[in-house]
């Protein structure tokens, strides 16, 4: 682990010996407090929050300073960034793969590190008075955060001024009104401004697709609040007409189903259907029926049984895929190591020919697997097929950017004699694969399993597995000895004992065992 250094030898001694140190907080005996402690002891939690943010926030700054970029490809240099690229943009002299660094150490993904790292430096430039009232616990973190998104871009006078006008009753407005006063005299004081921050929102807007619990998902996108407005009326004024006419499902239920259907459907039922492209993953028990592991289609989770129920809707296995899309087969073991990857057309070859060398009822020779290693750097499509059904998303741990953005990397370099291997590729998207690339002092390591291990300058190891391979169990524990037998009380003291005595048989002497230090003399 890198060490931090004081002014001298015993400073920095002494702050490696506090950084060694376990963490932990000071706690009252909860159970003995009153109600008027337990309140006053929950208002003290929230000033050691903000403290701890405005401290986080002075780290974070600190590794940033610490995160020269001189190693980074400059600009007409193999590697570098393409003009408009912004991921990882931060101070001048910063490195570009700070943020990605930084996500690794809060062990969360890029977007939050680069917005930890950009609210900081809100604070420290636009909002100092903001950043002292957080390191002095009299600002909770939330509503300091709510300044900062507001007013972290702007003029840094402009902010003073917005900043000194709000600050004195902060505390008294509830974190969304604090956030709508701020933009209010933002947009008061400088409306040009606003109006170029709102063509920039529009610029970064996109779709978003989230994954939810019991087989659902959200599906929403970022667009201006009057076509917002105007989008959720339509969809409403077409549920109340259909309540009107009889339909007697709540509300809720049609306005989801009616959203649905102008999206896939947007020219009415006359319209052909769009193209889909799916990759079921899914136990070969619970596609016979005979398990009740759960499967996904295109990453998203759903029971065994919806599995079956979309094989048989799409006739899988009779079969055909959506019309003009595509149609994908991942086969797992139990624990969601992905076996093979196959297609409708491979299936239907297979259950035709079979093994050309034992009758199929006779037969366990293996006839899907992972395609088989090239010699050449280019990975083959059936390798892109696996690694892309396997992987998902981006592998560095927290990213998850889906793999229609990734590229295929070798982990161990093909020019260091890395293989064009199944299990020596993975999905990186862009960002992540020049940090590999170009960031010093990094290392990857996958497992056969895809199982990466991705380790920082600093020494921090994150471990990311593939989407649906679950962690290796641990090993039960050993069964206590029983201690009321003589038996039990020899087993725990052999198991206990770091060198076990030799009892030898009866009578005989054990050899002394030799001396580690043995005397001047």
């Amino acid at each position: 682990m890198a060490r931090i250094s004081g002014s001298s030898t015993f400073e920095g001694l002494l702050i490696d010996w506090s950084i060694d140190q376990p963490v932990g907080i000071s706690r009252l005996p909860v159970g003995l407090l009153s109600r008027a402690q337990v309140a006053a002891e929950l208002e003290k939690v929230q000033g050691r929050k903000a403290m701890t943010a405005a401290y986080e926030a002075d780290l974070i700054l600190r590794m940033a300073q610490l995160s020269p970029d001189d190693h980074d490809p400059r600009p007409g240099s193999a590697g570098a960034r393409s003009v408009g690229w912004t991921a990882g943009a931060g101070e001048p002299g910063v490195s570009e793969f700070f943020t990605g660094e930084l996500a690794m150490v809060l062990n969360r993904g890029r977007g939050t590190a680069t917005h930890r790292y950009s609210r900081a430096r809100a604070w420290r430039d636009n909002l100092p008075a903001t950043y002292a009232a957080l390191g002095r616990g009299d600002l909770d973190e939330p509503r300091a955060a709510a300044l900062a998104d507001v007013l972290g871009d702007v003029d840094p006078q402009l902010a003073a001024a917005i900043e000194g006008r709000l600050l004195p009753e902060a505390v008294d407005l509830s974190v969304t009104r604090l956030r709508q006063r701020a933009a209010e005299l933002l947009a008061e004081l400088d409306s040009a401004a606003a109006d170029e921050r709102h063509e920039e929102a529009q610029q970064a807007a996109d779709v978003f697709l989230q994954p939810g619990p019991d087989g659902m998902a959200t599906l929403g996108a970022d667009l201006p609040a009057d076509e917002a407005a105007e989008a959720y009326a339509v969809i409403d004024t077409l549920a109340r007409m259909a309540k009107a006419v009889g339909d007697q499902r709540p509300i809720a239920r049609i306005r989801t189903e009616l959203y649905s259907l102008l999206l896939r459907r947007p020219g009415g039922h006359g319209q052909p259907d769009v193209a889909a492209h799916l990759t079921i993953t899914a136990t070969l028990d619970s596609l016979a029926g005979a398990g009740t592991q759960a499967g996904t289609v295109n990453g998203l989770v759903i029971t065994a049984a919806h599995v079956r129920g979309l094989l048989a809707r799409i006739a899988a296995l009779g079969l055909e895929p959506p019309p003009g899309g595509s149609l994908t087969f991942a086969l797992t073991d139990t624990d969601g190591r992905l076996l093979a990857t196959t297609t409708v057309a491979e299936l239907l070859r297979i259950a035709k020919t079979g093994c050309p060398e034992h009758p199929a009822d006779d037969c366990d020779c293996p006839v899907l697997g992972p395609p088989p290693a090239t010699d050449a750097y280019a990975h083959t499509a059936r390798q892109e097929r696996f690694v892309t059904t396997r992987d998902r998303c981006c592998r560095m741990p927290n990213c998850g950017q889906r793999v229609g953005w990734t590229d295929l990397d070798h982990v161990v370099p093909h020019a260091a004699d890395g293989d064009t291997t199944c299990t020596n590729l993975c999905c990186l998207c862009r960002s992540h694969h020049r940090l590999k690339t170009f960031a010093p002092g990094w290392h990857f390591r996958m497992e056969p399993d895809g199982t990466l291990h991705v380790t920082t300058p600093t020494g921090i190891t994150r471990t990311t597995r593939p989407p649906g391979l679950r962690p290796p169990q641990a090993e039960p524990a050993p069964e206590p000895p029983d201690l009321s037998t003589p038996a039990g009380i020899l087993d725990h003291l052999r198991r206990t004992s770091p060198d076990p005595p030799d009892t030898g048989p009866p009578g005989h002497e054990p050899d002394p065992a030799p001396d580690d230090d043995p005397p001047p003399f």
